[in-house]
């Protein structure tokens, strides 16, 4: 990485790296590409610390929608 991006962004390389792999894992969770626990493989976190990164943001750590949740509701009667 060079310097001058580093100093522009006054961040080691090392804190760099994780948040471009915490940025990477979050894109594809919202996209569903990968599941909660795959992106925080891919961010190097546990499930806990990753979900807790996603609350921070605002990204819902569900993607179940209404829909979902009727249809579990129906079969659990």
């Amino acid at each position: 990485m060079p310097s001058d991006i580093l100093l522009t962004l006054n961040e080691s390389e090392k804190e760099l790296k994780k948040r471009i792999k915490l940025s990477l894992a979050v894109q594809l969770y919202v996209q569903q590409k990968v599941t909660i626990g795959k992106a925080a493989q891919i961010a190097e976190m546990s499930r806990f610390q990753f979900e807790t990164a996603l609350s921070e943001n605002g990204i819902p750590i569900s993607n179940l929608g209404v829909e979902d949740v009727m249809g579990d509701i129906q079969k659990l009667k």
